[in-house]
Formats: structure tokens, C-alpha cells, sequence
């Protein structure tokens, strides 16, 4: 096992690497450069080279690139050019909004998404089932933009039962000790700023984890149906057990794989659609960092906060793969 995860993080280099390249080279080609963004009106032409040269950026793109690539062996991530802050400053102090919404957005697919699975696999051909399907459609063919615009004008605009944006109302004052807004309430021992941060929580963690949702549900009525039709499946009924302990010992236990493999994957898709749900719902987190990047051509916050996503969803998936061998015991790796 130890020699396979060695092998994993090994291979995962010229992964990173061959990213940084690709990333690199787009950034850079498309138009518009970050000294615009930076002087704006005042960028006369002999401002502009001073600024250029101060930065590197008057040099050749494989010398940028080198340079870069130096820089991040050593463990830098690089400076924003916009407001001269570290990337790993910024990353520090917004991650854990990011890491909570992904958290808060993972609970609700999972924790729906699995059981509306198993329950329509249980009613198949139904017309439970056929709602089921209908619902995790719905999930996968919205988009993230257009469910976050709607749920933002249905419940926080007209009904008012929720926030439209934020982390907590600023008005309670509370002490930022972790970055992670659940935290820092509860251990500030006021339920109402507990209630206030959850209410906040809510709206985007489902705008964010219904495709997710949707895709759980469906891989989990698909495994949990190709299981049941399985021979050791039948011949444990015929053996006259209970259905509880076939659906939790037979079924499920074999069913966990695909899903398991699924929820893995979406960590990736949860951190790609953070991007777009942070900007809707102004939640401050990497997600709002990089847009605000983009927009800017800071080009070392785009490079790197990329990397540190492709370098997150690797080791997830190699948690994942770690993960079967425990799900399933006959699973060996080399």
C-alpha cells in the first residue's frame, strides 16, 4: 500500500507540472495584461514599461514561465500583482469560506442524494422512482448561476426566510479565531450567531452540491440495482434474511464502490463550481479570488490557485482509491 501512494504522489508531478504549463500559456495569451489593469487611465507608455520591467513580464514566456516554476519549487506561490499580497497569505485567509460551502455542499448531496438513491431502487418502475429521476434531472440540467439567482429571489427576496449573501451579518460582531464561520460561532457560545451562520450556509450549499446531488442519486439507484440482481443477493433471501441485513450486508456493502468513486470525483466538481456560487452569493472565498484575478490577469493567483485545485482533487482521489481497500477487503495494490 505504502509503495502505491508513494507511486501516486510521484506520478502526480508531471501532472502538475504539465498543468502549469497549459495554464501558463493561456493565461498569457489571452488579451489584455494585468499593467492595464493596474494604472488603468494613468498607464502612459513610459509608466507602463517601468511597471513591466518591475515584474518580469517585459522578458520572453519561457523565461517568465522558468521563473515562475523556480519559485514554486521553493514553495512560493507568487505575489498578486494587483494588490502585492502573497498567494499563500490570501489562500490562508480565504480557504476555509471555500473549504466550509465544499463541506456544507458535500452533506447535502451526500446525505440526500444516498438515501433518494436506495429509496428508488427499492421502487423500481414506481412512480417514486420516476419522481426520483425527474428531480435528479432537474439537478444535473440547471445551472449552477440560474438555481443560485433563483433560490437567492425565492427565499431570500420574496419569502425572506434566508440571507442573500455572506457568511454571517456582520452586525454580530463576530471573532474571526479559525476562518471557519461554523467554528468561530459555536465557540463563541451565542445560538444566535450560530442559526445566523447555518441560515447563511444554507442557500449556497445547495446551489452548489445539486448537481453533485443529482449524480450521487442516480450512480447510487444504479449500483444499488445492479447488486440486487446478483446470485449471493438472491441466495441470501432464498437463506431467509432478513431484508435489512441483506441490504446493509449484501447489497450496499458491494454498492459502495461506484458511489464512493463518484463522491470522490465530485470534490473536483465542487471546487470548479465554487468558483461560480461564491461569485453569486459574494461568498469570500477562493472561488470570488480567482474571478476577481481573471478579471484583473493576476497572473500568478490564476496559476497557482489552479495548481492547488488539481493538487486537492489528486489527493482526494487517492483517498478514494485508499478507501477501497477498506470498503472491499479483496482489492490489493501493488
Amino acid at each position: 500500500m505504502l509503495k502505491y501512494i508513494v507511486r501516486r504522489l510521484i506520478g502526480a508531478i508531471p501532472v502538475l507540472l504539465g498543468l502549469s504549463i497549459l495554464v501558463f500559456a493561456v493565461i498569457h495569451l489571452i488579451p489584455g495584461d494585468p499593467v492595464t489593469a493596474l494604472l488603468g487611465q494613468h498607464a502612459t507608455p513610459a509608466l507602463r514599461e517601468q511597471i513591466l520591467e518591475r515584474l518580469g513580464l517585459d522578458r520572453p514566456l519561457y523565461e517568465q514561465y522558468l521563473l515562475y516554476l523556480s519559485q514554486l519549487v521553493q514553495g512560493d506561490l507568487g505575489t498578486s500583482i494587483i494588490n502585492n499580497r502573497t498567494v499563500v497569505r490570501e489562500l490562508a485567509l480565504r480557504f476555509p469560506a471555500t473549504i466550509e460551502l465544499t463541506v456544507g455542499a458535500l452533506i447535502f448531496a451526500v446525505g440526500l442524494g444516498i438515501p433518494l438513491g436506495r429509496f428508488a431502487a427499492r421502487h423500481v418502475q414506481g412512480w417514486s422512482d420516476g419522481a426520483v429521476t425527474i428531480v435528479s434531472l432537474l439537478g444535473i440540467s440547471i445551472p449552477i448561476f440560474v438555481l443560485g439567482y433563483t433560490l437567492q429571489y425565492v427565499f431570500a427576496a420574496q419569502l425572506q426566510w434566508l440571507p442573500a449573501s455572506g457568511r454571517v451579518d456582520p452586525r454580530l460582531g463576530l471573532d474571526n479565531i479559525t476562518g471557519f464561520t461554523i467554528i468561530d460561532s459555536i465557540l463563541s457560545g451565542d445560538i444566535a450567531v450560530v442559526i445566523d451562520a447555518l441560515q447563511h450556509l444554507i442557500l449556497p450549499a445547495i446551489a452548489l452540491g445539486t448537481i453533485p446531488f443529482a449524480i450521487i442519486t442516480r450512480i447510487t439507484r444504479a449500483s444499488v440495482l445492479d447488486v440486487s440482481n446478483e446470485d449471493y443477493v438472491r441466495t441470501a433471501r432464498a437463506k431467509g434474511l432478513s431484508e435489512r441485513r441483506v441490504d446493509g450486508r449484501h447489497i450496499m456493502r458491494n454498492a459502495w464502490l461506484p458511489v464512493t468513486t463518484v463522491i470522490g470525483l465530485q470534490v473536483g466538481g465542487l471546487l470548479a463550481g465554487a468558483v461560480i456560487t461564491e461569485t453569486v452569493f459574494s461568498w469570500p472565498g477562493v472561488g470570488s479570488y480567482v474571478v476577481n484575478a481573471i478579471q484583473d490577469h493576476d497572473y500568478f493567483v490564476v496559476q497557482s490557485v489552479i495548481l492547488v485545485f488539481a493538487l486537492i482533487f489528486l489527493v482526494v482521489n487517492l483517498l478514494v482509491d485508499i478507501g477501497y481497500a477498506f470498503l472491499n477487503p479483496r482489492i490489493r495494490y501493488g
